[in-house]
């Protein structure tokens, strides 16, 4: 079992000695004006939430976007703070872009392209020349960041998602003293799908000057090995699950994320949660017999219109849980600036108001949407709150709500309903797994978690609780960080110079996953 004490042993072993950076579109701590004041705010973020205790452990560097309304106040001239504000372990550095570059490779290229493009929700790409063009420049922009904090020294760099696909090979050109790892948080479509980009040979190298490529999924891994033998001159080699290109290869593996499942359940039984929990009952005179929970951002992805639907369709077929079920409904706003995103937020506040008016009945009403961000301890009341809870992704790398929600359940009870596109739905088999493209399965899959026996619905969240348990966030960054640390610098390696094969780069003969 990975703990956090046998995650930091790791990193003392592993990491000695050697720098150890993250780069992120994210950061890990974010500054922002209310009022007068400047306040810190950790977003609420996986990611986050899995990296920060590897940085404060090993004391290495943090490279992001610094987004915030006071982060330049916050950082020094070169865009550096030490964090935790209250007790700095590691070093933030903050890239700053202009809103135009912002537009262009984050809402354009990486979320108007790259997110639709690998996620099958139906929602079709837009692959404009001029967002590529501000991608490429971003991610100059972070490898310039990250070989000035680097200078000369032995560093892993492990880059996060879908930003910064064309980083690692910039990184390669200009240290060859790294290793660099990717971990691509999101899913990767099959290659039939990828033919579409109009940059993908670029993309593709840019990927494969990492040492080490994490996805989600092996079937993500497969998927995206298939695309490099379709797309480019590679030895793909599927046993080993590698590619050799230019005479370096890039190691592809799994590594399914997860949560500290052990602070999460400790955090679920704490009098702030039941303070919230009560709290929610007042606010919304939650009196109802039955209360089910969606916890989302507002994003076309996460099958919220779908589910609203099979909550209209569930009424119409059991008319005599009118009065008796109030389904909440959280909505996160997301990429606001983003067509796709507003026409779905359209959607679902228009699905909200006809489903209302359609089942209202005196001061009751089927659903409660509330859109804005809530606390972790607001999030983990409803947890408990909630005799079901639905993920109803019509395509998720992961999904890390399911996994929050059933190390909520302390209790032992409660059902969730889990699409079955969500990567979670391979370690929580004992959900209640739907089709979310189908209203009447998830319509029917609401019945069964509102009719289900107890000692049934104990039984399935053992078993998932157990999973979550096991495959924890400290056993994600262990893994990762132990495939990584196979890595060997090279015993004389040019600096600030061009990579090829004989720049003494070398990796050790036997590597296992």
């Amino acid at each position: 079992m990975w703990t956090k004490d046998a995650l930091q042993e790791l990193i003392r072993d592993r990491l000695r000695g050697h720098q150890f950076f993250v780069v992120a579109n994210r950061e890990p701590y974010l500054h922002q004006y209310v009022g007068n004041r400047i306040q810190c705010l950790p977003p609420v973020s996986g990611m986050v939430s899995a990296l920060d205790p590897i940085l404060r452990a090993c004391g290495g560097k943090w490279i992001a976007h610094g987004s915030g309304s006071a982060d330049r106040k916050t950082a020094d001239q070169f865009g550096r703070l030490g964090v935790p504000p209250d007790d700095p372990k590691y070093v933030l550095r903050r890239v700053w872009l202009t809103k135009q570059q912002e537009e262009g490779y984050y809402n354009g290229l990486a979320n108007q392209g790259l997110w639709p493009l690998c996620h099958t929700a139906f929602t079709r790409p837009v692959f404009d020349p001029r967002h590529w063009l501000v991608y490429r420049e971003v991610n100059e922009l972070f490898a310039k960041a990250t070989l000035e904090e680097a200078e000369d020294e032995p560093t892993f760099v492990f880059v996060q998602d879908y930003h910064y696909g064309l980083l690692p090979r910039m990184l390669r050109a200009g240290n060859a003293n790294l290793v660099v790892a990717q971990f691509w948080h999101i899913p990767w479509p099959g290659p039939k799908a990828f033919e579409t980009f109009p940059w993908k040979e670029e993309l593709l190298d840019g990927l494969l000057g990492n040492d080490l490529l994490g996805f989600q999924l092996r079937s993500h891994c497969l998927h995206f090995l298939e695309t490099v033998e379709r797309t480019l001159e590679a030895k793909v080699d599927y046993e080993r699950m590698e590619v050799v290109r230019g005479g370096r290869p890039t190691v592809v593996r799994p590594f399914p994320i997860s949560i500290d499942y052990e602070d999460h359940q400790r955090d679920a039984v704490s009098p702030a949660v039941a303070a919230e929990a009560e709290r929610w009952r007042q606010q919304l005179g939650l009196s109802e017999e039955f209360i089910g929970i969606g916890i989302d951002r507002i994003d076309y992805t996460k099958g919220i219109p779908e589910r609203l639907r099979a909550l209209d369709r569930f009424l119409e077929q059991h008319p005599d849980y009118r009065g008796r079920l109030t389904f909440v409904q959280i909505g996160v706003p997301s990429r606001t600036h983003v067509p796709a995103y507003q026409h779905v937020d359209a959607e679902i506040d228009q699905l909200v108001e006809d489903i209302n008016w359609r089942w209202a009945y005196e001061n009751w009403k089927p659903i409660v949407y509330l859109k804005r961000q809530f606390g972790p301890a607001e999030m983990m009341a409803l947890h408990r709150m909630a005799h079901f809870c639905v993920v109803s992704s019509l395509d998720d790398g992961m999904n890390l709500v399911a996994k929050e929600f059933v190390a909520s359940r302390t209790d032992g009870d409660g059902a969730l309903v889990l699409s079955r596109f969500t990567g979670a739905a391979r370690e929580l088999t004992a959900a209640l797994l739907v089709n979310p493209f189908s209203a009447d399965e998830l319509a029917d899959a609401i019945r069964r978690a509102l009719t289900m026996p107890e000692d049934e619905r104990r039984r399935r969240m053992a078993k998932m609780r157990e999973a979550v348990a096991e495959n924890n966030v400290y056993r994600w960054a262990g893994k990762f960080l132990s495939a990584l640390t196979k890595f060997e610098f090279p015993e004389s390696a040019p600096v600030n110079g061009p990579v090829t094969p004989l720049n003494g780069y070398r990796r050790n003969p036997v590597w296992v996953a």
